[in-house]
């Protein structure tokens, strides 16, 4: 009897530490836009919000403002040229680096793609969309010192589906304000 009751003991710890340590990872979420086609056009950014206690803005604050404020770039299949319906967000961007409140953040440029391609060709893809999109916010006097890029090639898609609205959303040049 009492082994039995050992047995059902260590059954019931053993449940408890597989079932706590076999959570799923997630992945780490990073902001993205909250349409679900790429935009055709841009709209005007939202105001910056005040900060309150009239000193210093909280500068995690500050980072997650001017990223919401920065929009995606999408690009073409197998292209790396700036579209001329994407001009319009780049120009958004540029304001919103040039305002007051993110007028020295540091922003990382992501180049993304769809699924389709080898991970070497995405990377390279990628990496020439992130410099696309740099290049022409520099032409618009964002200092390059102040942009970075990264490709991530296809490994972090926005959209899951394997279809061509999901890999449209992918094939995109991503802004994240970070720490310099």
């Amino acid at each position: 009897m009492k082994l039995r009751g050992l047995l059902i003991l260590l059954m019931i710890f053993s449940l408890a530490f597989v079932f706590a340590g076999c959570k799923k990872k997630q992945p780490i979420p990073e902001p993205m836009p909250t349409t679900t086609n790429p935009p055709s056009t841009s709209p005007e950014p939202a105001p910056m919000t005040e900060q309150p206690t009239g000193g210093e803005p909280n500068t995690a604050d500050l980072y997650e403002e001017c990223t919401r404020q920065l929009q995606p770039v999408f690009y073409d299949y197998n292209k790396s040229d700036v579209r001329e319906d994407q001009i319009a967000a780049l120009q958004n961007n540029a304001k919103v680096l040039k305002a007051a409140q993110c007028g020295t953040v540091t922003v990382l440029i992501e180049g993304h793609c769809d699924e389709r391609g080898t991970d070497e060709y995405n990377l390279a893809l990628g990496e020439r969309r992130a410099d696309a999109a740099k290049d022409y916010l520099v032409s618009l006097g964002i200092p390059e010192n102040r942009l970075s890029t990264l490709s991530y090639g296809e490994s972090r898609p926005f959209a899951q589906g394997h279809d061509e609205t999901s890999w449209q959303q992918n094939r995109r040049a991503h802004f994240v304000a970070v720490r310099k």
